[in-house]
């Protein structure tokens, strides 16, 4: 999978060595970028950590998927691709390790995720066995701009046929990502508008920034 484009940046699986420096490039970027994260305030301002996020994309990091960009001699980490694989019953685990969790504005986001995701019964739909998710693209706002976002896609899209994946799927919160995965094949087959889901008082729980305005759950048969 490793690379070197004629701008010095390369592309290879994240190894376990670089995982606290793909941590860091999350906090100062997707952490608090991210829609949802944005609209509950759940990391304030980039370089805040949050521990169950930093848990989570360790755990997708450690499944051996993952893709990293990095920049020039420095050997900077300036783009990453997370993805993981998911299999049945993996739903139901994270719902009974989100209901302990102790941060609500992370078990709201999340809830919202897992929902959505347990209305589909993607593995019964598709006649599966396993998921290639693709759950986090981040590129440095230094960087914005290259094509480095629809290269990573681009890249973990052919490890996951590389590895034998037969679908794979995206949670997209926002519409940048929705477009990036739009622009890989990946199709809408479940939609949330955000001004639809409220409180018990009618209140907008994500009252995100446009043009932020839904969930979409984006997939694409791989043949």
């Amino acid at each position: 999978m490793g690379s070197t484009t004629a701008d010095a940046i390369s592309f290879g699986i994240i190894p376990e060595a670089r995982f606290e420096d793909v941590i860091a490039h999350l906090r100062e970027n997707f952490f608090c970028d991210e829609p949802l994260n944005r609209a509950v305030g759940l990391c304030p301002h980039p370089g805040a950590p949050h521990a169950e996020l930093e848990s989570m994309s360790l755990s997708t990091m450690k499944q051996g998927l993952s893709l990293m960009a990095t920049l020039g001699e420095e050997d900077r980490v300036v783009g990453v691709a997370l993805n993981g694989v998911t299999q049945p019953g993996d739903l139901e685990n994270a719902e009974r390790q989100l209901a302990n969790s102790p941060d609500p504005k992370f078990r709201r986001i999340f809830g919202l995720l897992n929902e959505a995701n347990k209305e589909l019964s993607l593995f019964e739909r598709y006649n599966v066995d396993r998921i290639f998710e693709l759950r986090i693209v981040s590129v440095d706002s230094s960087v914005r701009g290259r094509g480095l976002s629809n290269e990573l896609m681009r890249r973990s899209l052919d490890l996951a046929r590389c590895k034998g994946y037969q679908l794979i799927k995206a949670d997209t919160t926002g519409r940048f990502s929705q477009k990036m995965a739009a622009q890989s094949g990946l199709e809408p087959i479940h939609t949330v508008m955000y001004d639809t889901y409220r409180d018990s008082d009618g209140k907008v729980i994500f009252p995100t920034s446009p043009p932020h305005d839904s969930l979409k759950i984006m997939v694409k048969l791989l043949q």
